[in-house]
């Protein structure tokens, strides 16, 4: 019997047991909810699918964000120097236009000063015609003269003669009216060129302002070149990236030229200069002074104050462009496999196919990128390799 009864309790307590593990258990499950590894509380699994989505949307946009951020230096550079170009010859139209309004001034207050000089001296003789009509009554006169003939031949010449009297004295008072009516004209011509010049001289303050901006948007990007090794590194990857380019071009183009000048070689060392001036970066392999960095140069920098610039030898024109990293830029291809660059213009004068002779004007000069003032890039090249410029430049 006692056995019965144990077996019947000890399920009744392991049941007992059960409910209270329960008991204290399940306040634990909705007291403390199941948590994520990322901290965010159990969710709904559509609910978590869309959260995700909606993060990876939002890194994504960043790193588009980060990616247009990220500029080319030699791009902002040209585009800086280019637009600066741009500004100089507006500024240099601008002058010339205030210049020749100007000199249309001159000319209109000379012609003013020889009219009134004129109508002075016409004003003195009408003066003094009237004084001498109040003093002798010239109606008396006229009648005595007339009278005083001695017939009629001699009556009708003292006729012709106050006739020819009274045209000229008409003469001379028309002379003074046209004079008078040439004079207010020329003063609304002078006031009209007055105004232009004064909208002319406002839109050249705008202009300047505007080039003094860009001039130090210029001056900042290439501090920063000179400040930061990684920007500076980058800006001489970028140019001898677009040196390799330049190669590419030149090499299609010897492809297609068939231009067959001769005598080029023989000059090699007897080369007028393109322009008046000192090397301010020399040819070949140098070291970076600041970030000690190596850098490779194809050609020279000549800083000048000449405003032309001048073909070294006669052959013809293959490209005249704008050309990243070198401005405007245009190529002569003297035959034999020669040819020279003239870099950083700001304006250029020839188009491609132009025959030209030496020293004729191709441009003129324009502001370095690299150095900030105003210089020529000259290249010379055999078979599209660059060779040392001082080599071929007549020496100073």
């Amino acid at each position: 019997m006692c056995a019965i009864r144990r077996k019947i309790i000890a399920p009744r307590q392991g049941r007992s047991l059960i409910f209270v593990f329960l008991l204290f258990a399940i306040p634990c499950v909705f007291v403390s909810p199941f948590v994520l590894p990322d901290g965010a509380s159990a969710e709904n699994p559509k609910e978590q699918y869309r959260r995700i989505q909606k993060e990876m949307e939002t890194r994504k946009e960043k790193l588009e964000q980060a990616k247009r951020r990220e500029h080319s230096v030699l791009e902002d550079l040209d585009s800086v120097t280019r637009r600066l170009g741009e500004i100089e010859s507006d500024l240099k139209r601008q002058q010339g236009r205030v210049r020749r309004t100007e000199a249309e001034m001159r000319k209109i207050e000379s012609e003013m000063s020889v009219i009134r000089g004129e109508l002075d001296r016409k004003k003195k003789w009408m003066k003094m015609r009237l004084r001498a009509m109040q003093k002798y009554e010239q109606s008396g006169d006229i009648l005595f003269l007339l009278s005083t003939a001695d017939d009629m031949a001699g009556l009708m010449r003292r006729w012709k003669y106050l006739e020819r009297i009274s045209l000229s004295e008409r003469k001379v008072m028309d002379e003074y009216a046209e004079n008078l009516r040439k004079l207010d004209e020329k003063e609304k011509q002078l006031k009209a060129l007055s105004a232009e010049l004064k909208k002319g001289e406002e839109r050249t303050r705008i202009i300047e302002a505007s080039m003094t901006e860009k001039r130090r948007e210029k001056e900042t990007l290439l501090a920063s070149v000179r400040r930061e090794k990684s920007t500076h590194e980058k800006l001489f990857r970028e140019l001898q990236e677009a040196s390799k380019r330049l190669l590419d071009v030149i090499k299609k183009l010897e492809e297609k030229e068939t231009y067959e000048g001769k005598g080029f070689p023989a000059l090699k060392g007897g080369l007028t200069w393109p322009v008046n001036g000192r090397i301010a970066i020399p040819y070949g392999s140098q070291k970076d002074p600041k970030f000690n960095t190596p850098v490779f140069r194809n050609g020279i920098y000549i800083k000048t104050d000449d405003d032309s610039v001048k073909a070294v030898y006669s052959g013809k024109v293959v490209f005249a462009d704008w050309f990243k990293g070198y401005g405007n830029l245009v190529i002569i291809n003297h035959g034999e496999g020669y040819h020279t660059l003239y870099g950083n213009l700001s304006e250029t004068f020839l188009k491609v196919g132009d025959i030209i002779k030496g020293r004729d004007v191709i441009g003129k000069v324009g502001e370095s990128g690299i150095l900030n003032a105003p210089s020529l890039y000259f290249e010379v090249r055999y078979k599209g390799k660059p060779l040392d410029p001082m080599q071929w430049l007549k020496r100073k």
